[in-house]
């Protein structure tokens, strides 16, 4: 499935895009490691040679490999919660400046904090806007400066923008002046597979479980959840926590000593490919209580497999309009112990399809990739790889006009 390759010829005519900002592709943990793996594939089939620069201790292999005709090229970051996203950033634009590519794609806002460098060092740059990430519980003060400041500067030095999210568009307009183009995030059409193997051997009844995935990390609040599930007092029932802490901390020791002291909670770790096809497809209900959300990832593929869903009255929640059963006030467990016996009392496999079709409908991943592409038309139009790099007063130039060329 990975083959290991040579540098390849920057110079052939198709135009290149390098991704950075996030941990790698395939199969590594988080929302946007699923969006740029869905997107880099569709861009080569369209023509595009495709690059992401990821972070070597999350990858499989320490050397350039290729996967479904994208190029992973590991590049050295340090495993910290602190200092791993910028200076991974950091030296992957040094990487990136060095094969000129026609873009390079930034991705979340802690990465956009040096795309003043990026146009510094001569690269076309596109930044997309996961989240407002300043507003997740596990920052302090001054990683939130550090988030806001990275928020500013990709939206002001890039040459296009996009926000996954309408709240995160208008709010791009509103308080940096600055077009942003909405491109929500996306889900693939399901595998069609009726096997049960990875849930036996978790024993794990179908239908017979609640569904939470996502790392594990405070604005997923899977202590809410953990608490909820212990007052349905229901012993036939499990609650299945998938994913994992990028970084061992008090929050995970938390969450396993809650998950421990309380019976029918399992915690099955990251999961990808067969394993998580299972446990999306046999949910009877899915819940995501989640403080804080861009487009969430996790939610999408639970609808695009028809699963009965719960989540939190948040912005990013609200926009996708699930109807007013399938939230519950963030927070108020009580409510959301409410909200869970009153979903599984009622199943509604009838609406499974219906659900599934509507969500492939609205954010299937083909429309979704034109428009990027759309994007990167416009953020390439008038400028020529490889010609008159930026200098120090163009890029004074570029701060003058408002952040845009």
């Amino acid at each position: 499935m990975y083959t290991l390759i040579p540098p390849i010829d920057v110079h052939a005519p198709a135009r290149k895009v390098v991704f950075v900002g996030l941990r790698g592709v395939p199969d590594i943990q988080g929302g946007i490691e699923t969006h740029v793996a869905a997107i880099s594939t569709r861009l080569v089939e369209r023509g595009w040679r495709v690059e992401v620069l990821g972070r070597s201790p999350y990858l499989r292999s320490r050397r350039p490999y290729r996967w479904k005709g994208v190029t992973v090229t590991p590049v050295w970051s340090p495993r910290s919660r602190s200092f791993e996203t910028l200076l991974h950033t950091a030296l992957s634009l040094f990487v990136a400046a060095r094969q000129n590519p026609d873009l390079v794609h930034i991705h979340a806002i802690g990465p956009a904090l040096l795309t003043p460098l990026a146009r510094l060092l001569g690269l076309h740059v596109v930044v997309t806007h996961h989240g407002c990430d300043y507003e997740r519980q596990k920052w302090g003060p001054v990683a939130r400066s550090v988030l806001r400041a990275g928020e500013a500067m990709g939206m002001l030095f890039s040459h296009a923008n996009i926000g996954v999210s309408k709240a995160i568009t208008d709010g791009v307009r509103r308080r940096f002046s600055v077009g942003a183009t909405f491109i929500p995030n996306g889900v693939e059409a399901p595998l069609a597979n009726p096997d049960t193997s990875y849930l036996d051997r978790i024993a794990i009844t179908p239908q017979r479980y609640i569904l939470s995935v996502g790392r594990i990390v405070e604005e997923k609040r899977h202590l809410d959840l953990i608490k909820a599930f212990a007052r349905l007092n229901d012993p036939g029932l499990r609650l299945v926590i998938t994913g994992a802490a990028d970084h061992a901390g008090a929050y995970q020791r938390e969450v396993e000593a809650a998950a421990a002291a309380t019976s029918g909670v399992v915690m099955t770790g990251f999961q990808y490919g067969d394993a998580l096809l299972q446990l999306y497809r046999h949910a009877a209900l899915f819940v995501l209580p989640s403080s804080h959300e861009g487009m969430p990832m996790a939610l999408l593929e639970a609808l695009s497999y028809g699963v009965p869903c719960l989540v939190s009255d948040i912005d990013a929640h609200l926009a996708l309009d699930l109807g007013p059963d399938s939230y519950f006030p963030l927070g108020a467990v009580d409510r959301l112990a409410d909200a869970m016996r009153a979903k599984l009392a009622v199943p509604d496999p009838a609406q499974k399809v219906q659900r599934a079709a509507g969500v492939l409908a609205a954010f299937g991943w083909g429309a979704i990739v034109d428009r990027t592409m759309e994007v990167y038309e416009s953020a390439l139009r008038g400028w020529k790889p490889g010609s008159a790099r930026q200098t120090g007063r163009g890029l004074r130039k570029h701060v003058e006009l408002g952040g845009r060329r």
